[in-house]
């Protein structure tokens, strides 16, 4: 798939992802950084619009709001981060990290924190954090994280992120529909 075409289908696939609303941007009221989220996105009810110059810097300038989406929101959002990152213009928000985390093979089996959630892992938890997004908004992550795999320009710790994240959970969520 080349970039065009890939382009055209996460704006396909994510077209009526809905807007979660202020109040359910992050999953934490934890950190100054989550309550900057809500400020910083209360109104971007447009994903489509959003530049990259605000998606690398929100929230403060940390650039780290991927962190702290909620599930809703990182659904909503992840378009317009995966759009930027495809023209070259994603310089603080590291999309494929947030795409493979939990789901390579170093950090799939290794538990959050066993003091507050138990033996709750990575791979469940980004399982959890990916369960509502669609089949057709599943295969766009897909083959953005095959378009990046191809277009490595060597091989390393990333390829091997993507590929592990591919195979222990991209490709079999394509493969079984569930919307």
């Amino acid at each position: 798939m080349n970039q065009e075409t890939l382009e055209a289908d996460i704006r396909a696939a994510f077209s009526a992802a809905p807007f979660p609303g202020p109040g359910h941007l992050t999953g934490s009221r934890e950190s100054e950084e989550a309550q900057a989220i809500e400020t910083e996105f209360a109104d971007k009810s447009d994903w489509t619009a959003l530049k990259a110059e605000f998606l690398n810097q929100a929230p403060q300038g940390h650039g780290s709001a991927l962190s702290f989406f909620s599930h809703a929101a990182l659904r909503f959002y992840l378009p317009a981060y995966l759009l930027a990152d495809l023209a070259g213009q994603a310089s603080r928000a590291d999309v494929v990290f947030h795409l493979c985390h939990g789901f390579d093979n170093a950090s799939k089996d290794t538990p959050i924190n066993p003091r507050r959630y138990g033996d709750k892992t990575w791979f469940q938890n980004a399982s959890e954090r990916f369960a509502a997004f669609t089949h057709q908004e599943a295969a766009a992550i897909t083959h953005y994280l095959e378009y990046k795999l191809q277009n490595a320009r060597h091989h390393g710790p990333t390829t091997q992120r993507i590929q592990e994240a591919l195979d222990n959970y991209w490709s079999k969520r394509t493969l079984q529909p569930h919307r």
